[in-house]
Order: C-alpha cells, then sequence, then structure tokens
C-alpha cells in the first residue's frame, strides 16, 4: 500500500544531482512547497514530487539548464516541454567548430568555410532557430535572442557564400569579367572585389557590436558563457579587419602588407572562435549532465547570485524597510 505522507530526506538517503523540471501544480498532497536539493534518494524524490504542493529547482541549476536568470512565467510550460537550450548550443557548435578550423587552415582547409555551407543551413541555421522558439515559448527572453541571433547569423553567411543569391556576384562590373563568367550564378571573381570585401565587413564589425552587448548581459549568468561572448567579439572584430585589408590587397595587387595582414587575422579570428568552440562544448556537456540527472556535474561559474538582479536589490531594500 502506497504511503502517501512526504518522505523526509535521511543522512543515508542521498545523491549529488539536483532534478531539472521546476513542479508547481499545488493541487496534490499537503500544497505545500517543497524544494529537491539533492540530498535525498530518487525514490523518495519521486514520491515528494507525487505528494508535494510545489516543487523548484535552486537558482544555480536553472541558470545552469537555461542560460538565464530564474523568472516568473505562467503556467507550467517548462513542465511540458523539453529545455531546447542545449539543442541550439549543438546547432552553434557544429557550425563555429569546423568554421574556426578552416579560417586557421588546418590540414590545408580554406575558402571560408565555403565547404560547410550546407552545415551553415541546416546545423547553424535551422537547429538554433527551433532552440530560439523554444526559449521564446517557455518565457526565457535573453537566450531566445541569442539564439535567434546566431541563428539568423549562420543563414545569412551560408547564403552570402551560396552561389545561388549572388551576394558577390554582383559586384563584378567589368563587362569582359562578367562575360568570361556568363551563365555562371555567384560570379566567383566578385569574392575579389574591394568594394564585396569592403562591405561584407561591416556586417562582422556589427556581429562583434551585438556580441559585445550580449557580454555585458552574460555577467548575470555564468563565466563560461560570458567566456563565449568575449572570444566571439574577438573573432567578428579580426574577421571584420581581415575583410577590410582584403579589400586593400583587391584594391592594389603591390599591396603586400594588406594581404599579410589580411591571412593574420584570418587565422586570429579562427583562433578566438576555436576558443569559443571549446568553451562552448564544456558548456553544452554541463547541461546535458544536469538534464539528464547525472549523479555528477561539472562546473560553468555560476554569477546569477554575485550580480543581484533589479527586482531583488528592490526586494531587500524593501525588507530593511
Amino acid at each position: 500500500m502506497n504511503d502517501d505522507r512526504p518522505l523526509q530526506p535521511s543522512a543515508s538517503n542521498q545523491f549529488d544531482a539536483p532534478m531539472e523540471k521546476d513542479f508547481s501544480n499545488g493541487k496534490y498532497g499537503n500544497g505545500g512547497h517543497q524544494h529537491l536539493d539533492g540530498n535525498m534518494e530518487g525514490g523518495a524524490a519521486l514520491n515528494r514530487i507525487r505528494t508535494a504542493g510545489s516543487i523548484s529547482i535552486s537558482p544555480e541549476l536553472f541558470e545552469k539548464l537555461y542560460l538565464s536568470p530564474e523568472n516568473k512565467v505562467a503556467g507550467e510550460l517548462r513542465k511540458t516541454f523539453g529545455n531546447p537550450t542545449p539543442l541550439a548550443l549543438i546547432g552553434f557548435l557544429l557550425s563555429l567548430t569546423p568554421f574556426s578550423c578552416d579560417l586557421m587552415g588546418w590540414r590545408g582547409a580554406g575558402g571560408n568555410g565555403a565547404s560547410d555551407i550546407g552545415v551553415y543551413f541546416f546545423f547553424g541555421g535551422l537547429l538554433m532557430i527551433i532552440g530560439s522558439v523554444g526559449e521564446w515559448i517557455i518565457g526565457n527572453t535573453f537566450p531566445f535572442v541569442v539564439f535567434g541571433t546566431f541563428g539568423a547569423f549562420w543563414l545569412s553567411f551560408g547564403a552570402t557564400l551560396q552561389p545561388f543569391y549572388n551576394a558577390y556576384g554582383s559586384y563584378v562590373t567589368n563587362p569582359t569579367e562578367a562575360a568570361s563568367q556568363m551563365g555562371q550564378p555567384g560570379n566567383p571573381l566578385g569574392l575579389q572585389q574591394p568594394a564585396f570585401n569592403a562591405s561584407f565587413a561591416f556586417f562582422l564589425l556589427f556581429m562583434g557590436f551585438v556580441c559585445l552587448i550580449f557580454l555585458i548581459c552574460s555577467l548575470r549568468t555564468n563565466i563560461v558563457f560570458f567566456f563565449i561572448f568575449l572570444s566571439l567579439a574577438g573573432a567578428f572584430c579580426c574577421l571584420a579587419g581581415a575583410y577590410w585589408n582584403l579589400a586593400l590587397a583587391y584594391e592594389n595587387p603591390t599591396n603586400t602588407t594588406a594581404a599579410m595582414k589580411a591571412s593574420k587575422l584570418t587565422v586570429a579570428g579562427g583562433a578566438f572562435a576555436f576558443v569559443t568552440s571549446m568553451v562552448g562544448w564544456w558548456l553544452f556537456f554541463a547541461i546535458m549532465l544536469a538534464s539528464l540527472d547525472f549523479p555528477f556535474n561539472i562546473p560553468v561559474g555560476d554569477l546569477s547570485h554575485i550580480i543581484k538582479g533589479a527586482s531583488q536589490k528592490r526586494k531587500m531594500k524593501e525588507h530593511d524597510v
């Protein structure tokens, strides 16, 4: 016969991993609020879920799972839907990691990552947009904006490299050059046009500016997320500089200094992006372990409890009064 009374944790019934879900149903059992802090046996935790009125997860675990400080949303959407955060992360990482290797020219790679156009569309674009929509549904504004922004970036980058869209081919204005490539969408000579390289650099520059804003906002999440945006800002700035130097080199083929600077900045941008990837893989692993209630976890350096939010400070002032 089942005992419906809430079970109390004992010293002999302990495991280290907290629960992922946020249970907030107040119509069962004693109607009180219970907190799963990882200090009870799995069977006892399950029984408490069945009998308690409201069960929460710690702010640190919430931030690790959703990359956002804990917030209040109506309904029980986080109980109904899975966590979309790791889906968007894996799409980002499987796009950025090979791209960074291409930029650094490892094992003869190159071509500005054009070999992975399909990856940018279906991993970087599709998975990140799906993840962004998922974050929007469950009310996590910051990751929703971050994943949506980078999903659109990968779609835009892939479309720029895709000959069908003729992004760089339209810069070929010389009639002789245009005739030599007649019938070829996305005239490859356009990649060597100063105007194309100078124009594309502005897109990368302002992506770096967006990362700077995300960097400041990430001070309310964790150290790993902070370093992701820090290294990304460096990567975008280096790549913008590389394209501007390429524009100078194509404008004046004898300008070997600009060509050398462009090459070095491209490698530096790839190095920054590779650092982003390695930090991102750590974060992805941490989220997956927490999502599966693993008996061990890896730290991400939670900052949400260090930098207090405006509402928290307001409550603290009201309490002091």
